[in-house]
């Protein structure tokens, strides 16, 4: 099943952990867990992807750097240069990254191999919160709180530069389903506007707006002059209640439902460039519901 003239999609996970492994011979926990998972769950054949295994990285250490205030720093750059090597390589050869989390660490590496690949994308970022802390306002310095700081080049500057931040445009990325801003306005964490970018769309006013309609306007504000896109999901957009099985419940979330509605149009776009999921946790799923949700998910919104 794939996306009707697109290129056949290609797997590649990436198992990481943003508060890192006690050690590197530690047992794999939280979100490193996500991409066998989603395997055993069957995205591979739902997808018609191809799956060329997970990459060799892990986010190791749970001390602040005290340069870059990031938990697990070498980690964190081993991960962005991997994972960006490899978008690289897949998009250049004309194929569909499909990559698997892990948590969202690793978008910046896959946002810059794209890059890297067409000269320019933009971003649908799809996650609960809007990830622009830094090493300093982040309450826990774990990277996967910045990811868009970094690839707007407000993150950590080390982090950014490692990527030549700004990897997207400000009129080039759209953030939706974010509700953690009154959080991370009294944490000190820079905000939308400060960047020049639209108001985030919430779940509510997502509703408001209607899922399909939101997703096809974003498409559309995307692939505007021949643009393409990246579509990145954390599984957090989703509400507490209809997905429990990630790091950081939040209430007020959208719908399995919602969510497809706004993710169909995106998926199914001759503009898409590659897709990344993260922060599923099976440890919080013994009895894998929430992993044959999101399979479902993947199945209709990559199906034709």
């Amino acid at each position: 099943m794939s996306r009707s003239g697109s290129h056949r999609p290609v797997v590649v996970g990436v198992p990481i952990d943003c508060i890192g492994a006690p050690s590197p011979d530690g047992a794999a926990f939280g979100t490193e867990l996500a991409p066998a998972a989603l395997r055993a769950s069957g995205v591979i054949g739902v997808l018609g992807a191809a799956d060329e295994g997970d990459l060799g990285v892990r986010l190791i250490g749970r001390i602040r750097d005290p340069a870059t205030g990031v938990l697990g720093w070498p980690g964190v750059v081993d991960v962005t240069g991997t994972v960006r090597d490899k978008v690289r390589e897949v998009v250049t050869g004309g194929r569909l990254p499909v990559v698997l989390g892990g948590c969202c660490t690793l978008l910046p590496g896959a946002l810059a191999g794209a890059r890297d690949a067409l000269g320019s994308v933009g971003l649908a970022y799809l996650d609960g919160h809007l990830d622009l802390y830094d090493g300093q306002t982040s309450p826990t310095g774990e990277p996967a709180d910045m990811s868009i700081a970094v690839v707007t080049g407000l993150g950590p500057r080390a982090w950014s530069a490692q990527v030549e931040a700004p990897v997207v445009a400000p009129d080039r990325l759209v953030l939706l389903g974010p509700r953690d801003r009154e959080e991370a306005t009294s944490l000190g964490s820079a905000l939308p506007e400060q960047l020049g970018l639209s108001a985030e769309l919430t779940p509510t006013s997502l509703r408001s707006y209607g899922g399909a309609a939101a997703g096809r306007h974003t498409r559309d504000r995307l692939t505007d002059s021949d643009g393409r896109y990246w579509v990145h999901l954390d599984v957090d957009v989703l509400d507490e209640l209809e997905f429990p099985a990630t790091d950081y419940l939040m209430p007020a979330g959208l719908t399995l439902a919602e969510l497809t509605d706004v993710l169909k149009p995106l998926i199914r776009s001759e503009g898409l460039v590659g897709f990344s999921l993260a922060c599923y946790n099976p440890q919080k799923d013994p009895q894998q519901r929430s992993a044959h949700h999101l399979v479902e998910l993947l199945a209709n919104v990559f199906g034709s």
